[in-house]
């Protein structure tokens, strides 16, 4: 079993509120929870109006299959033109 994780260190512009954030950030995660084999949550940044990292994990035996997942899971981010893309990694976790 292998898993890929990313984290995306976002700003949020047009967030003038934390209830603005909310509007912004529930519907990314739930988009990505929707794809397959990934589950996705906000992992820091929580009391800031205009700034968020997002946890992404994705699941599996393929490497390729993983990494292409996750690519899908990049564009998506990098398209969205109400947020700014401060930093993305990647890292790898694989079970001995």
């Amino acid at each position: 079993m292998r898993v890929l994780i990313l984290r995306a260190d976002l700003h949020l512009p047009v967030a003038q509120s934390l209830k603005q954030k909310r509007s912004l950030v529930t519907p990314m995660v739930r988009h990505i929870d929707r794809l397959t084999g990934t589950g996705a949550a906000e992992i820091d940044f929580q009391d800031k109006w205009q700034r968020t990292a997002l946890g992404v994990s994705v699941v599996g035996e393929s490497v390729t299959q993983l990494e292409q997942t996750m690519d899908e899971v990049e564009r998506y981010v990098w398209a969205r033109a109400d947020i700014e893309v401060l930093e993305m990694s990647r890292s790898w976790w694989e079970e001995d």
